[in-house]
């Protein structure tokens, strides 16, 4: 096995302190608005965005006004935006069935797919409006059932962003919220005076918002750990190096810390990717932010063998895959650790986010090992039941369950199954003690 770094990012100590600096922030962010509510939120809201209305929660009237700003053509891009992912999610809804089954004669058991009661909705803002992230949460909730919807999002420029109220609304948001970053979620996830806490949260975000909801987690429940946008594209030399450039820029543009890596088996290819990658960043008007994430986290990797391709991938557990090889569907097949697939050259990132109907919220920083990204599912949650209608079934059951709960010690849980047995079967068992074995009971 030959697998050569051509180049890499920076090493995994550097990005631990990283790690630690925000974990701090966002532990005290959490604790003030859990002290403090409202104030803390309006302090928080004031600070880093420069936003203080009388109220976050915006009102029918103002997301009417906000609405009336999206022009025709950008409303229509958003229906048909919902209507791609709308599809989707209910194929995939209808997927999740309720279930009864009869084991044994008298013995029922099912499950039902019942959502989740209430969901918290992070739409990111700053420097990227990202109006897609309405559709793929709030959308998605409401295709589930969820009853109680709240979405949030921070301003641009002091007020909302009209786009993203539109995608809300049209997504089917309860409850629309101007607030951004740790206090959104913080305040989703905690409540305030105003502000009445979920059950839930979803949605990408930075470092922040990420590391916020991973500290949340457990008071409430989350999609996944959806941090800085990963991108990494497998390629041999069917495509080229302006392609494989564009589509490693694209993503690295979303923040200073986004990973982007490059994995192939042809040296050439390589080389002429970071060669045209220079080139792009002089043009790229994202450059300022995408020249960083290329230099502290791009990686390009060469291997000998498409074995070799995918074991490095599927160790690296990135968040957008990319194939574009002579056999992207062997990479189908065998890649099993990954936030979404993106399969042949005709076939981008940017379509996956933005409108073909897949949802875009996926794992990043290897979550990738064991999930997969939001969909419908992930606003359901599969509750199991079960039922005995028989005398002769409680007896049986009961039998060896009783001798079960004795074999682990547990005297109380066993007499749960004698009073049955005493009861439906007329056995006298001794109070305490297992149920005998009958040959019957077979």
């Amino acid at each position: 096995m030959a697998i050569q770094h051509l180049k890499q990012s920076k090493p995994e100590t550097e990005r631990a302190e990283d790690d630690a600096k925000v974990r701090s922030t966002v532990e005290a962010t959490l604790k003030d608005i859990e002290t403090r509510g409202d104030a803390a939120v309006r302090d928080l809201s004031e600070k880093f965005d420069g936003y203080t209305p009388d109220a976050f929660r915006l009102t029918p009237s103002e997301i009417e006004a906000a609405m009336q700003k999206v022009t025709t053509r950008e409303m229509e891009d958003i229906k048909f935006a919902q209507t791609q992912i709308r599809r989707f999610a209910e194929a995939q809804r209808a997927t999740m069935t309720d279930t009864e089954v009869e084991t044994m004669p008298g013995v029922i058991l099912g499950h039902k797919n019942i959502p989740v009661q209430s969901v918290g909705c992070y739409v990111p803002g700053g420097k990227f409006p990202m109006v897609a992230s309405a559709h793929m949460s709030v959308l998605t909730a409401s295709v589930a059932g969820v009853p109680r919807i709240v979405a949030s999002a921070p301003p641009v420029k002091g007020a909302p962003h009209p786009a993203i109220v539109a995608a809300m609304q049209l997504g089917g948001a309860h409850e629309i919220l101007v607030l951004g970053g740790i206090q959104a979620v913080g305040a989703m996830a905690i409540g305030t005076e105003s502000i009445d806490p979920v059950h839930m949260l979803v949605g990408p975000g930075n470092a922040f918002v990420a590391e916020a909801k991973r500290q949340l987690f457990g008071r409430v429940g989350i999609d996944l750990f959806a941090g800085p946008t990963e991108t990494m594209v497998i390629a041999d030399d069917t495509v080229d190096a302006e392609m494989c450039a564009t589509d490693l820029l694209g993503q690295a543009e979303h923040g200073y810390n986004s990973p982007a890596c490059l994995i192939t088996t042809s040296r050439k290819l390589a080389d002429a990717t970071l060669a045209e990658i220079d080139r792009l960043l002089e043009i790229l008007p994202t450059a300022e932010t995408a020249s960083v994430s290329w230099r502290d986290y791009g990686d390009v990797i060469v291997c000998d063998t498409y074995d070799e391709m995918l074991s490095v991938a599927n160790d690296m557990a990135y968040e957008h895959v990319q194939i574009m090889t002579d056999r992207d569907d062997w990479f189908l097949e065998n890649m099993h650790s990954y936030g979404a697939l993106f399969l042949g050259p005709r076939t981008n990132v940017a379509n996956g986010d933005k409108v073909i109907g897949t949802n875009h919220t996926l794992p990043t920083k290897k979550a990738g090992r064991y999930t997969g990204g939001l969909w419908v599912g992930k606003f359901l949650k599969t509750h199991s039941y079960q039922r005995v209608t028989t005398d002769e079934a409680a007896t049986l059951i009961g039998e060896y369950g009783s001798r079960l709960c004795m074999l682990e010690g547990f005297v109380g849980h066993a007499e749960q199954c004698n009073i049955r047995v005493r009861r439906y079967g007329g056995i006298n068992v001794p109070y305490g003690e297992g149920a005998p074995y009958r040959e019957a009971a077979e």
